[in-house]
Parts: structure tokens; sequence; C-alpha cells
């Protein structure tokens, strides 16, 4: 009996329980379904941020739910909003939109659609960066390895190799032919071996060029650096300069001589034949050399010759390969000074337009011992001038071996 009594008490406390929690849900229904259930409108697929400067653009794709009416993103923690209107098809629809005016740096987006019954779907979140100033102000022109005229009378424009990570995609570049007529090119981008030729250029004049840039592959904006002017290296050496190499000796005296003209060589320079000659050997078809076997040293030796005209003012570069053995305490140079009257002596070697040691230093015995080098130098007129340009300096170590440098060519570029 007892148990009978139990199990009664049990099912009304139950049906106690069960008509509270009806009563609860009931009031819920009351307060938040009194206008139906909760409808949430179909996301956005495939939403993507492009990065721009100071700018992105969002796109994605309506593939589903027509009674989408438009959607917003948000930025700024919410605090900012575009509202873009939709029309839906049959079929997939395009979201595009462009936001400007945002800051630099990552920044946060939240993108929700609405139908005309002002349901809101769940949010679809992304992130991207904007780019600015100071991606600007952090990209450089694209370094350009040699520019120099052509036997063709094209330019050609050599450039330095850039990661693949760079973002370089072009490179503008301004320039006048040899009809003065100006040009504006677009050389695209390679990572490795890139090299452009300029067709007709006109000899003394430069390049003016700006590189392009984008912070990542699919970015809506480039960015460009500041235009650089460059120069083009143009030779001019034989209308200036003669008997550059193989050089020619002023006589047929056998493996030595002196230099032809114009050359002029100083008697210091002739260590050979008890000092009657010096200055030029028959080597390797006609070179500056300079020897001490057997022989005594050069000091304050001098060759040189004067260009045949003024050259322009402007800027140029002596080039020249040489192949040299010496001793330690040897020291030659290479030298451009300005008027006709020759190049100084060494004491004076700092009133020189420019020069280069044709030495890569000073050890103790032999310096670079066989080295063929190309060396160069610049110089600067801001005057149309005569210019002399030769080789003077001190070759000692006498005996067998001694020490001894050959010029092989020499030549006269105007930047």
């Amino acid at each position: 009996m007892k148990q009978h009594q139990n199990i009664a008490l049990y099912t009304i406390a139950l049906l106690l329980l069960i008509a509270g929690a009806c009563t609860k849900m009931d009031a819920y229904k009351d307060k938040y379904l009194k206008n139906g259930s909760i409808v949430y409108p179909g996301r956005m697929d495939s939403v993507k941020i492009f990065s721009g400067r100071n700018r992105v653009k969002v796109t994605g794709l309506f593939t589903s739910d027509p009674k989408i009416v438009k959607y917003r993103v948000f930025w700024n923690s919410r605090r900012d909003s575009v509202e873009v209107a939709i029309k839906r098809t049959s079929g997939v629809d395009t979201a595009r939109v462009i936001i400007s005016n945002l800051p630099e740096g990552l920044m946060s987006f939240e993108v929700r659609t609405y139908d005309a019954q002002g349901n809101i779907s769940v949010p679809v979140d992304t992130a991207a960066n904007v780019y600015g100033d100071l991606y600007q102000a952090s990209i450089t022109n694209r370094a350009i390895v040699d520019a120099a005229m052509q036997a063709d009378g094209s330019a050609l424009i050599t450039w330095a190799d850039v990661d693949k990570t760079s973002g370089i995609v072009n490179m503008e570049i301004k320039y006048a032919d040899k009809f003065n007529k100006s040009h504006d090119t677009i050389v695209t981008s390679a990572i490795k071996g890139l090299t452009t030729t300029l067709p007709n250029f006109k000899p003394g004049n430069s390049i003016s060029y700006s590189t392009a840039y984008v912070p990542t592959a699919t970015a809506i904006d480039k960015f460009n650096t500041a235009y650089q002017t460059h120069s083009v290296k143009a030779e001019i050496t034989s209308i200036y300069l003669s008997n550059t190499g193989p050089f020619t000796p002023a006589a047929n005296t056998g493996r030595w001589g002196v230099l032809g003209a114009p050359w002029i060589t100083n008697a210091a320079a002739m260590n050979k034949s008890g000092g009657t000659i010096g200055g030029y050997s028959s080597d390797v078809g006609g070179v500056i050399n300079w020897e001490t076997w057997d022989n005594t040293p050069v000091v304050n030796g001098i060759v040189y010759q004067a260009t045949s005209s003024p050259l322009p003012a402007g800027n140029y570069m002596v080039m020249f390969d040489e192949y040299s053995e010496v001793q330690s305490n040897s020291s030659v140079y290479c030298v451009a000074a300005a008027g006709g009257g020759g190049i100084p002596v060494l004491a004076n070697l700092s009133t020189a337009l420019g020069y280069v040691s044709l030495f890569n230093g000073a050890t103790v015995g032999k310096t670079s011992p066989n080295v063929s080098d190309t060396r160069s130098f610049n110089f600067t007129l801001t005057a149309p001038q005569v210019v002399s340009i030769g080789f003077l300096g001190n070759v000692v170590g006498s005996g067998n071996p001694g020490s001894y440098f050959q010029v092989k060519n020499i030549k006269l570029f105007q930047n």
C-alpha cells in the first residue's frame, strides 16, 4: 500500500515539473518568438579582400537565397560600415565594393547580408593588410648594373637581379632618341638576366626611370618610385684619343720602344737601353709596359696624351685593361688632369681630375701576381676643356724577376 502511495507522489511531482517547463517555454515564445521563428538570410560565399593603397576591394558570391536585398561590410570594430543594395538574379551574383580612406595596417572586416524584412545573416569574418605611406617609403628603384651605348646606336640597359618576392612588376623608362623624339617605354620585370634595348639612343643623353611595385600578387594598386636619372655610357675614344690599343711605337726598335704619337713619354719612364727607350713593348700586339728586370726602377714615370679637342662639360669615365706583377712598394695610377700640359707627379696626384691605382693593394713581396683586370675611374668637367689622360708612378724591384705592368688598351666614355 505504501509503495503505491510513493508512486502516486512521484507522478504528481513529475506532472508539476512538466507544467512549469511548459509555462516557461510559453513565456519565452511570447517574449522572443511572438513574430515567428528567427530567420537567417544566406551568407555571402567566397568572400575575398584585396589590398590596395589606403583602400581594399571586397568581393563575394551569392549562390543561394534569392530574398537577399543588400549586404553590409563592417570594419574598425564595427564602428564603420558600408551598405550595398543588390538585385538577385536566378543565377550566381557577384558582390564587389571598394572601401577607401583606410589607415595603413592589418584590418578586420565583417560581412552580413539582409533580406527585405530586415533579417540578418550570420557574419563572415576576414582580414587583410592595407598599404600606404610606410610601404611607399620602403621601395626603391631597381638597380641598373650597366647602361651603355652599343655599336648599332642603341643603348643597352642591364638590370640587377631581384628576388621573386620583391614585388616589382615593371620599370617605366623615359628617354629621347637621336631624332629628338621622346619615348615612354614600359619594361615588364623578370627576376634574373633582364636587359632592355633602347633603339636609336642619342649619345650623351641620360634615361629617367621609375619602378612599379605591388605589395601582394593580388593587390589592386601599384606603388611607383620617384623618377631617377641614370647616365648611359657612350664610348667617345676615337673622337678624342688615338693609338689607344693595341699600341704602336714611335719606331720599330724590337720588343722595347717608346709609345708613338700622340703619346708623350718623360725621361723617367725610359729605363731601357740606358734610358733611351721605355714605356712600350710589343707583347700581346703592343702594350704600355714598364718593367724593371735587370733595369733601373721607374720613378715618377709618365706617359700621357691630351684630348684632340676640348671635352664638353659633363661626366666621363676612363677604362683600361691591365696585367701586373709588382712588388709591394710599387705604385702606378691612371690619371686624368685638366689641360693639355700633362699629368702631375705622384706628390701632386690630388690635383688631378680623377685617378685609380693599377694594383690591388700592397703586401710583402709580389702584389696580386698575374692579375688581369679591367679598371676605371670617373671625372666631371663643369666647363669644356682639353684633358690629359695617362699613367704615372713608380715601378721598383730590380733583379730577375723584377716588377712590371702592362696596359692593353684605354677607352674614354661620356656618361
